[in-house]
């Protein structure tokens, strides 16, 4: 599936679970809202399928390489698990900490030039130890429902890098850590007992993560590979 139709499934998916949970609120009011407007902070947990890539750039040595002639990032699968710690700001804005466990696969394809050899690909699955930092933007109540906007940076640590070189002295090298910047968007429901908040959040790495090493034809033709994450996350709070 295209990084395009995945992002469409996801942003689908997000409004039709606003639309259902927003009729299940009917008309009673803000009631719920009202008790958890009391709280200057709360806690929870978060639930999250991620689609994560690279933005990969070809370096000078790409031009002249004898053997490969395109690379391209695939996007790859994952999912999240983390705790949501969140600290009220006045009535509209919020601070949020979310460490989280995320699983993340990213594929790097090269095509090769014919009869030189055959194409071939470099999958890097990883586990990162992710810390975000978020400043949440949040409209008036209507039916004990609001809309967000959030804004944030994420650091970001793969406590699987180690393994992974350890399997293979020719695979293509990265960081094991990263900086983003994140933007995102969302809804609150409010029920008795917690607050159910499906948000949509796109991350993008600041820093290029490539390990360059000259010996390595993978890495030596590209020039900077920067990390791409699309997350529908389920926070559940209270």
């Amino acid at each position: 599936m295209s990084n395009q139709k995945f992002s469409l499934f996801l942003v689908s998916l997000f409004l039709l679970i606003a639309s259902v949970e927003l009729s299940a609120q009917g008309s009673k009011g803000n009631y719920n809202f009202l008790d958890f407007n009391q709280k200057p902070y709360y806690f929870g947990i978060t639930l999250g399928y991620n689609s994560s890539n690279y933005r990969v750039q070809q370096s000078k040595n790409f031009i002249h390489s004898d053997s490969i002639r395109l690379i391209e990032s695939v996007t790859g699968p994952g999912f999240n698990l983390g705790i949501v710690t969140n600290l009220k700001v006045g009535g509209y804005f919020d601070i949020r900490f979310l460490p989280t466990l995320s699983f993340a696969e990213r594929n790097i394809n090269y095509a090769a030039v014919k009869d030189v050899r055959p194409p071939f690909s470099r999958q890097i699955e990883s586990v990162f130890v992710e810390m975000p930092f978020q400043v949440r933007y949040k409209s008036e109540p209507y039916n004990d429902m609001r809309l967000f906007v959030l804004a944030g940076v994420k650091y970001a640590f793969d406590v699987a890098s180690e393994s992974r070189t350890r399997q293979s002295t020719e695979l293509l090298k990265v960081s094991p850590t990263d900086f983003s910047v994140e933007i995102g968007a969302g809804a609150q429901f409010f029920f008795p007992y917690f607050i159910f908040s499906p948000e949509l959040k796109f991350s993008h790495g600041l820093g290029n993560v490539l390990i360059f090493d000259k010996s390595l034809e993978e890495a030596n033709v590209i020039e900077k590979i920067l990390s791409r994450t699309l997350t529908l996350s389920l926070h559940f709070e209270g």
